[in-house]
């Protein structure tokens, strides 16, 4: 059924190729059997899919990243991972590789460069696109490759990875599994096109169609197209046309494929018809055969027996906390002189992000319109003639592609800063953040040097989609530290920190401030600690709580007042400065918890809660919170008015101060 042509490969090169087939097809046929007995819980099956995990891997060198998926076990025995670290990761023990936290095929090796998946599919595709731009860089000479099904193919991520592979000529191998069903969905449900390669064209990349069920085309293949583009970097769309044997996992059976179509498919199965081959080109017998099944049958046993000794992991309420960021420790840094001047808030940024890139040679800015023209609001302007376009680069409009980058990237020791053009597009890249960036260090201790910034907040009559307050969307989600600057100087001091910080910080910044705030701050390079807030006018008869623009509104209100009133700037959302809060509320004994959010699901409630499950018996009066309408930010300049907290903040207060 399978044609092979072993063109130069030498004899050793096809039993190296044999043995590697059979290896992971042998573990599969185990784990089916610890999947009956209850000694794994779940298991996605490669049988039949072998040679294309197998042949690719065997092509890379083994510094090249892999970004596996479901059906990719050739890739680790391949790279020779230890079968007993990989029996632990399937039954959540710790020689695993992310200590409990993951299962089967959703974990990083990072000592054997593979990059495992995440159940959303698509993420991983412009992941390897980052270490493609790495090697560019650095001028490595090196490919990624990242593997998909077909049905991974209709997400968005795919576009948008492959896009941004093109422009930037990434040298990446686009792998398409077209294993014929995305889970019960066929393929005709699936894309209209005849043959997923074609979309290579549209995307102005190479693209190759090939059998993934024969192992020496696959290898060739990728082995001719890794030479070339180590030496001339671009993307490639790979697509092999192999099939699912089993269902999509064991659970979920395969009563929807037709038989004949199973008959099929079992005719062209990667190691039975490889075998055939070389027993009849007398390269193999059928003794060294059965050797070699008792070899690896032996290797198997062993693996299990050291796995099966090993303890079940016990809970650690510290080590789950102390696992969610890699280590660091922010600390606030003074300038090297008294040299101060005169800048506004958007000008701090800019000066903030410029001392950055001088001191990080590793650092890359990604963004929309950030390079020439130096983004919708100057801030990178002139930053191309300094740094030069390779680290200050303009971006297709793909958020969810370019988050991604920024994590390979990550990957190979570098900083990245992705600009959002605005705040609200940054649910374009949402998955990317909440699912893959926030939780790549607790899963498989894989660090995220990445500083997002975002343009936010309203008051400039810029409507219901540039105007959002978002933070709220992110204080949930672990993994991630959000600052929030309400003044020029921690604007500065507070971004350089974030790029000292080795994990993922979401750096928000209200537009309205930008041209209307204007402060002495120093010239020389500073940091200002992340997590720690900041008292921006002292008081003793209450305390206001807050961030961002809106400091200056309960600045403006207590002064109205004339009262007596402290005013909390929080600078970070996360991690909070409880010590700070319990401090000022301990003296005052009344509190107003105020917002531009929302009110709804806002921060404001986090922090009552926290105040009065903590706090209760210092409080004189019943927590206020003060917030925007729970209404989308409408655009005309009255309903603006009415929408923001700033006219129901003063009633609030003397509410509070009467109480």
């Amino acid at each position: 059924m399978i044609s092979y042509n072993k063109k130069r490969l030498s004899q050793k090169k096809l039993l190296e190729l044999y043995r590697a087939l059979l290896k992971p097809r042998m573990i599969e046929e185990k784990m089916l059997v610890l999947l009956r007995q209850g000694r794994i819980s779940k298991w996605f099956a490669g049988i039949g899919q072998e040679a294309i995990a197998v042949g690719v891997t065997a092509a890379l060198q083994p510094e090249e990243y892999v970004f596996t998926m479901h059906r990719n076990l050739g890739v680790f025995t391949t790279r020779e991972v230890p079968l007993e670290r990989l029996f632990c990761q399937w039954q959540g023990k710790l020689p695993g590789f992310t200590k409990g936290r993951d299962r089967s095929f959703h974990f990083g090796a990072p000592e054997f460069n593979i990059v495992g998946m995440i159940s959303h599919l698509g993420p991983q595709l412009s992941f390897a696109g980052g270490v493609g731009l790495a090697s560019n860089l650095a001028n490595e000479g090196q490919v990624a490759v990242a593997f998909t099904g077909e049905g991974g193919t209709s997400e968005g991520d795919f576009h948008e990875a492959l896009n941004v592979a093109a422009v930037w000529n990434l040298p990446v191998i686009f792998v398409i599994e077209n294993n014929g069903y995305g889970l019960s969905t066929p393929t005709s449900e699936q894309y209209a096109c005849e043959d997923l390669v074609d979309r290579a064209k549209g995307y102005g990349m190479e693209g190759h169609k090939i059998d993934g069920n024969n192992i020496l085309e696959v290898y060739n293949t990728v082995d001719k197209l890794t030479k070339s583009m180590r030496k001339n970097p671009r993307p490639v769309l790979l697509e092999c046309k192999t099939f699912r044997m089993r269902g999509h996992e064991e659970a979920s059976g395969t009563k929807y494929v037709p038989q004949d179509l199973m008959d099929h498919w079992a005719q062209k199965d990667p190691i039975r018809n490889y075998e055939q081959y070389l027993i009849k080109e007398g390269i193999l017998t059928e003794e060294a055969i059965q050797d070699l099944r008792k070899a690896y049958k032996k290797e198997i046993e062993a693996g299990l027996e050291i796995a099966y000794a090993t303890p079940d992991i016990e809970a650690s309420f510290e080590t789950e906390m102390e696992d969610l960021f890699a280590p660091h420790t922010s600390v606030s840094t003074a300038p090297a002189s008294n040299n101060v001047s005169t800048r506004r808030f958007v000008d701090s940024i800019s000066d903030g992000l410029r001392q950055a890139m001088e001191k990080y040679d590793n650092l890359v800015l990604m963004g929309q319109d950030i390079a020439d023209y130096g983004g919708v609001f100057k801030i990178t302007d002139g930053f191309t003639e300094q740094f030069g376009k390779d680290r200050v680069r303009n971006t297709p409009l793909c958020e969810s592609a370019i988050v991604g980058v920024a994590l390979g990237l990550s990957l190979k020791g570098y900083k990245a800063m992705v600009e959002m053009q605005f705040a609200d597009f940054v649910t374009c890249g949402f998955n990317q953040i909440v699912n893959n960036a926030a939780k790549l260090h607790y899963r498989w201790g894989q660090n995220v040097d990445l500083v997002l910034r975002m343009p936010t907040g309203g008051g400039v009559g810029a409507g219901p989609f540039h105007s959002q307050s978002n933070e709220a969307w992110f204080f949930h989600v672990p993994g991630l530290k959000i600052v929030y600057p309400s003044n020029p100087e921690d604007a500065k001091g507070l971004l350089l920190a974030a790029f000292e910080d080795p994990n993922p910080v979401l750096y928000f910044e209200h537009k309205a401030l930008y041209r209307s705030m204007s402060a002495e701050i120093p010239d020389d390079y500073y940091t200002v600690e992340i997590g720690k807030a900041a008292i921006a006018r002292e008081g003793s008869e209450a305390t206001i709580i807050t961030y961002g623009n809106a400091v200056h509104w309960a600045k403006a209100a207590v002064d109205s007042l004339g009262a007596d009133v402290e005013v909390i700037d929080l600078r970070t959302l996360l991690p909070l400065d409880y010590e700070t809060i319990a401090a000022s509320v301990e003296k005052t004994n009344r509190v107003l918890l105020l917002h531009e959010d929302t009110m709804i699901g806002g921060i404001g409630g986090e922090l009552s809660a926290y105040i009065a499950e903590n706090l209760f018996e210092h409080l004189d009066a019943p927590i206020k919170r003060v917030a925007s309408m729970d209404t989308p930010f409408p655009f005309a300049k009255d309903l603006e008015r009415q929408f923001l907290p700033q006219e129901r903040l003063l009633t609030a207060l003397e509410e509070l101060l009467a109480y």
